[in-house]
């Protein structure tokens, strides 16, 4: 019999709370950016430092559980720019951007991304990873995989070793995940309603 600590259940209430929270906030818009696509907008998110706060916490106390942390939180265009940053800063660790084709400078690598609605041409500035960088993937929401994908495509080729991939929101019934080989966690599970 394993007495109840009431602090671990207080705190495990207050975080649940603190995840719908940022539940509440993602909007969602059908039909956008084209006929048949559940949009969710989590830009809404962005208007609340604690919803941040609970995000960015989440995400660190998950990969500095790890043995080794990651060095580098690499973030997709453009939501990912949101909200890596702060966890790079958090981590002592660099960031670095994957843009879509033509919007960095320079040598760059670049990969095809296909995503539920499109494809997109993804790249990676040369030599803004070491071999054998520690790398978390960020991005705000997980499809299809397609874009993820890409991004770990691009990363193993710079010669960075992944620890996670990470979203914010994630759509299961779209089976994203299954398209890496990565340990890949999310925040928020929502239905595809697609």
């Amino acid at each position: 019999n394993c007495p109840l600590n009431v602090d671990q259940i207080l705190g495990t209430m207050a975080q649940d709370l603190a995840l719908e929270r940022v539940k509440s906030l993602v909007k969602q818009y059908p039909d956008f950016p084209k006929q048949g696509v559940l949009f969710h907008d989590v830009f809404p998110v962005f208007r609340d430092a604690q919803a941040v706060e609970t995000i960015v916490n989440r995400v660190i106390a998950r990969v500095t559980s790890e043995k080794e942390p990651p060095t580098v939180v690499v973030g997709l265009d453009a939501r990912g720019f949101l909200f890596g940053p702060i966890i790079a800063l958090h981590l002592n660790a660099a960031f670095v951007p994957i843009r879509k084709k033509g919007k960095l400078p320079g040598s760059c690598v670049s990969v095809e991304s296909t995503k539920e609605y499109g494809h997109d041409v993804l790249e990676l500035q040369e030599g803004s990873l070491r071999r054998g960088e520690r790398v978390l993937i960020v991005d705000d929401l997980m499809a299809t995989g397609g874009t993820m994908a890409s991004a770990v495509h691009l990363v193993k080729e710079a010669g960075g070793d992944i620890t996670h991939c990470f979203c914010i929101i994630e759509l299961p019934d779209l089976k994203g995940r299954d398209k890496l080989q990565v340990p890949f966690f999310s925040l928020l599970q929502l239905p595809c309603d697609c």
